[in-house]
């Protein structure tokens, strides 16, 4: 089913989650093969933007085939998130501004960014309001349910970031104090999307075509984020586009995709990043698409000690020979 966030239409009703650390434009151009309605890159800090810092300015790097994109920002001031997103919007050219008030990561809290603005909602709606006002582009917000269990504001801060100016909003139905340990109250989602007019993105615990589909019928949300669960296994991306939009099952993925889809993963991260950094970070993507596997403990204590790609390629083909057996 199309939809759109301002102007920006949408093909289906699956997001991808702006996951810090995953999404990169590798990570996203393999979940845009699955057919990912909308993609969201990891966040980005509004002060690093704002004083020019390069490693976060090269998190940037987006492609034409990602698209439409949204690029998230955290922090703490309207000024330096007007700054940020200004700059964001005439450089890199996205086609949505995210704003970050979920995040439960203590170094984000420290700043008063992520979730700790839900304590906050006057500067959330500043922070909004500054944002809408500096950019041509819609712009949209993500929160979590509240701070904690005794201040659960989702519903108010919608409102108040609809009434700021914000073309969509998406709910992850835990507190900060939840973090990801308890399961999701969905019931918050549905709560949301009857108090405001704009569309509602529901997140949280979707790891089935079948959980989307739930989702969406429970909460009546625009579309579903799915974020951890598509870790190893961005299949669940299309499986979820098919079964929503055609009715079709999902079906089992085979150990040589999983293979094959590490060796495309690596290459695609080569095309940007130093050996050394494609393979730190394979060494975290290869622990989730090899899980569950038969015989994964050939691949995991190995992968550790390899500093080639040439290395990891021949590891692979390895295992796959030894699971023939």
């Amino acid at each position: 089913m199309k939809w759109k966030i301002g102007d920006v239409k949408i093909d289906n009703q699956v997001v991808l989650a702006p996951m810090a650390g995953i999404c990169d434009s590798a990570f996203r151009t393999i979940v845009k093969s699955m057919g990912c309605g909308l993609i969201e890159t990891e966040m980005v800090s509004d002060k690093a933007i704002m004083y020019g810092n390069e490693k976060t300015r090269k998190m940037l790097y987006m492609t034409e085939y990602e698209r439409p994109i949204s690029q998230q920002i955290f922090g703490s001031e309207p000024e330096s998130f007007k700054i940020a997103a200004k700059y964001i919007t005439e450089n890199m050219q996205p086609d949505i501004i995210d704003i970050n008030i979920g995040c439960p990561v203590p170094k984000v809290i420290k700043v008063k960014a992520g979730s700790a603005l839900l304590k906050n909602p006057k500067k959330i709606h500043d922070i909004v309001t500054s944002v809408v006002d500096s950019v041509n582009i819609p712009v949209t917000a993500k929160i979590r349910s509240g701070w904690d269990n005794n201040n659960i504001n989702a519903v108010e801060v919608a409102k108040i970031i609809e009434e700021a100016g914000a073309s969509a909003i998406s709910v992850h139905p835990r507190t900060r104090e939840d973090k990801y340990d308890i399961k999701a109250d969905w019931s918050i989602i549905k709560d949301v999307k009857e108090s405001v007019s704009i569309p509602v993105i529901g997140n949280g615990d979707i790891n089935s075509c079948y959980e989307a589909k739930r989702m969406l019928d429970e909460t009546s949300c625009d579309a579903v984020m799915i974020g951890r669960a598509s870790l190893g296994n961005p299949w669940l991306i299309k499986e979820c586009v098919d079964y929503l939009d055609f009715n079709i099952e999902s079906k089992e993925i085979t150990i040589y995709e999983k293979i094959a889809m590490i060796k495309k993963h690596a290459k695609l991260l080569s095309k940007t990043k130093s050996e050394e950094i494609v393979i730190k970070k394979m060494r975290t993507h290869v622990a989730y698409y090899i899980k569950g596997l038969p015989k994964n403990t050939y691949v995991k204590p190995k992968i550790f000690k390899m500093n080639k790609l040439e290395e990891l390629f021949k590891l692979l083909d390895e295992y796959v020979s030894l699971i023939q057996i």
